[in-house]
């Protein structure tokens, strides 16, 4: 076990021949030519059929109800899965539903403009 410990250690520090012939290129340059120089656009007002829109997979065929019977944004991102049973919405379209409101409730998640042309 030390003697792992040791070689791992020496490795580290830079120590051993065959180590030191063979660095890897260093990680920054390679992680700033992936990340991307355009912002992206979203939404400004975020409504329920703007939601629904951006979650899309043929959610957005329930903005209407979901806009009579619930009524707010507000209400909708704490909406259980029960109420949205009884207001007749598929499991399949429930589930994204609730996934994306815990999404947008925790920031990581937000629907995107559309471009315009």
């Amino acid at each position: 076990m030390a003697l792992a410990a040791k070689c791992w250690m020496r490795l580290i520090a830079g120590g051993g021949g065959a180590a030191r012939a063979f660095s890897p290129p260093p990680l920054l340059p390679r992680i700033a030519s992936v990340r991307s120089y355009h912002a992206p656009i979203y939404e400004v007002k975020v409504g329920i059929p703007e939601f629904l829109k951006g979650v899309g997979n043929g959610v957005e065929a329930h903005a209407a109800k979901l806009e009579s019977e619930i009524g707010d944004f507000q209400k909708l991102l704490v909406t259980r899965t029960l109420r949205l049973k009884k207001l007749g919405i598929p499991c399949k379209h429930r589930k994204l539903i609730l996934r994306y409101t815990h999404k947008y409730r925790l920031g990581l998640w937000r629907p995107r403009a559309e471009v315009q042309k």
